[in-house]
């Protein structure tokens, strides 16, 4: 995955230790997965797997969260006709955004997710992708921001 590009404004440790981050993947990217989310078999998403090797899943809507993951690792894929960012999910108390190419990694479980209210957003499709972050990455990135020792 693209976790070297994470920084360190990127880590909070408030309410409890979680990455939120924008600038993971160039849009480029971002777009044609996004263009070809409905067809998972498509040569951008087995080039993906193939680059990154790492499992995931597509979801339709962020309410649909696997909470059983070692590590709560979401990639947001926001609808283009929402055009502002909401601040849908609350982690621990704190208010999240989901934001079009935005990721959040936490090992909370801790997450709840507001429904919207209309007519702010035309719809309440919330797609997501949720990878197969393990507790050793999860380890790696906190100790590479010198957050454990």
């Amino acid at each position: 995955m693209n976790w070297e590009k994470l920084k360190p404004n990127h880590f909070f440790k408030e309410p409890i230790e979680h990455f939120y981050a924008s600038t993971l993947f160039d849009m480029p990217e971002y777009d044609m997965l996004y263009e070809n989310q409905n067809d998972l078999s498509h040569k951008v998403w087995q080039d993906f797997d193939k680059k990154y090797k790492t499992g995931f899943q597509f979801y339709d809507d962020i309410r649909e969260i696997d909470k059983n993951k070692e590590v709560i690792c979401l990639w947001f894929f926001k609808e283009r006709t929402d055009r502002v960012g909401a601040e849908d999910i609350v982690l621990e108390g704190k208010k999240i955004t989901y934001f079009q190419n935005s990721f959040l990694i936490t090992k909370s479980k801790d997450i709840r997710i507001l429904e919207r209210q209309k007519p702010k957003h035309r719809h309440n499709r919330r797609p997501f992708l949720q990878l197969d972050l393990k507790n050793d990455t999860w380890e790696e990135l906190l100790k590479r921001f010198n957050k454990r020792t």
